[in-house]
């Protein structure tokens, strides 16, 4: 297993930098394709959401591949190179394994333990399948990782060490106040239908908004959304869709506006918003500082922005961050007045305007903030549990993935002894032709007994130490030591990474 991860979040890298590095799915697409395209990589994925960017491969040379992956990540989020490698992050082998468990379990989230980041792994996997840019590594990691993220969020109570980023959202726009009793009966829009714009709906929804208007480029889409809003049990929310073209007059009905799209432009300017209210945009004023709750985060992330340490390349450890007093969050000025028109912008790159906060009236929460009021969070209890079963599930994994690594050469070495008895059968058959069937059986099965007797401790041992760290090797020595062909150990490889049945969950 050569695995590795080029990637920079909200953790390595300032807001603006995110937004500007952020990719379309149709970028997303031609970088995977382009990774293959070069010479250190065979497999790749790419998880992008909107507060990290990864680009997985499998490669045969660490330091090519480093420079590789870097470089596509330059050329394809539009970032010049000088100016991203500083927030690029980089994990291999099994730190590259540790790294996206951590991330499937929320421990590496804005919000630690929030859950939508398995959805996005899991789209992230789809597309590499579906590109047919993951193989056999690929495809084991990334089903590893969901089943990790599951099994944190069921035995563990990670869940409540944060929240979503939409309920912390929401936390934020109501100032302190209870976020139901603050939303209770007020009317809402959400702009998007994506899986995050979807989230916020069913949030609001939950926490006792009177209604909620959907708009999306796509109009299907927004009422798909809104037909699952009005099945829902647990609320009475009027839900209804609305067009792309309709923003402008919903907004002088709503109270709260979240948006979340895939769109590489503003779809709120400030004048719109301006226009909306009846009011102007004042001239900018000076920043104070705005207290933001504190949500619980990890407290020891010091393997991002880290390089590797297996003597490829190594950083000097960071030491442990003292605990941080409670700080206060420079934020866009506010105005001071009654909040008229509440702002969640969830997107990246952002869909409204930062002038916003200009506006008599308005208070607008991002994803800049919500990295500020997040970053000295103190660690939950229960992070400690989930630290504990990624790092039992990043040891298993890598030894069966070690074991995997044997595997086609123990079933060239059984095929090529299957050979060499079937040679033999026929040999004797020449030699002895009175034989009838049911000697010619008792002699073939004797044979077979005693080769199969032969290969089994050898083949068990085998597997036995590949599975250890460091037992690769063992593979190449059985190959050498039996004159095995290379191409026979790589046919049975394919063969078993075309099984359609592998790798279903």
């Amino acid at each position: 297993m050569s695995l590795l991860v080029v990637g920079l979040s909200h953790r390595s890298a300032p807001v603006s930098v995110l937004e500007r590095a952020s990719l379309a799915a149709d970028t997303q697409a031609k970088l995977l394709q382009d990774t293959l395209a070069a010479e250190p990589a065979t497999e790749a994925a790419v998880l992008a959401t909107c507060n990290r960017i990864e680009l997985y491969a499998d490669v045969d040379k660490f330091h090519a591949g480093v420079a590789e992956l870097s470089t596509l990540l330059a050329q394809h989020s539009g970032v010049g190179l000088d100016e991203l490698t500083p927030y690029l992050y980089v994990h291999y082998e099994d730190r590259a394994v540790h790294h996206l468990f951590s991330v499937a379990c929320g421990l590496d989230s804005m919000v630690v333990g929030e859950g939508q980041i398995l959805g996005q792994i899991k789209d992230a996997l789809a597309r590499g399948q579906e590109l047919h840019t993951a193989g056999r590594l690929l495809n084991d990691l990334f089903q590893q990782a969901l089943r990790v993220g599951k099994r944190a969020h069921s035995e563990t109570g990670i869940d409540r060490a944060g929240q979503s980023l939409v309920t912390f959202g929401l936390q934020q726009l109501a100032a302190g106040a209870d976020p139901g009793l603050w939303a209770r009966g007020k009317r809402a829009l959400v702009i998007g239908a994506g899986s995050m714009s979807s989230l916020a709906a069913a949030t609001l929804a939950r926490t006792g908004v009177a209604e909620i208007a959907v708009a999306n480029r796509t109009r299907a889409r927004a009422d798909r959304l809104v037909e699952i809003l009005r099945q829902g049990d647990d609320t009475t929310v009027r839900a209804r869709a609305v067009e792309m073209s309709a923003v402008g007059d919903e907004l002088t009905r709503a109270d709260i506006v979240v948006s979340c799209t895939g769109s590489t432009g503003l779809v709120l300017t400030a004048d719109a918003l301006a226009d909306a209210l009846g009011a102007t945009l004042d001239a900018p004023a000076e920043t104070p500082a705005v207290a933001l709750a504190p949500i619980p985060a990890p407290a020891d992330v010091d393997q991002h922005a880290a390089w590797v340490e297996n003597g490829s390349a190594t950083s000097a450890p960071q030491a442990p961050a003292a605990p941080a007093a409670p700080r206060r969050v420079t934020l866009p000025a506010q105005s001071t007045g009654p909040v008229k028109l509440a702002l969640l912008d969830l997107a990246m790159p952002r869909d409204i305007d930062g002038a916003a906060h200009r506006i008599d009236g308005v208070r607008l929460v991002d994803i800049e903030s919500l990295a500020d009021a997040s970053a000295d969070a103190p660690m939950a209890a229960d992070v400690d549990q989930v630290r504990t079963i990624v790092a039992d599930e990043v040891a298993a994994f890598g030894a069966a993935q070690r074991a995997a690594h044997v595997a086609p050469t123990v079933v060239a070495l059984r095929t090529m002894a299957a050979d060499v008895v079937a040679g033999e059968i026929a040999r004797l058959d020449g030699r002895l032709p009175d034989l009838d069937e049911k000697q010619r059986a008792e002699i073939t099965q004797t044979v077979r007994r005693v080769v199969d007797k032969l290969l089994h401790a050898p083949t068990v041992r085998v597997k036995q130490l590949a599975s250890e760290p460091g037992g690769a090797g063992y593979a190449d020595a059985l190959r050498e030591l039996f004159d095995l062909d290379p191409q026979t150990v790589a046919a049975v490889s394919r063969a078993d990474l075309n099984d359609p049945n592998r790798g279903r969950s």
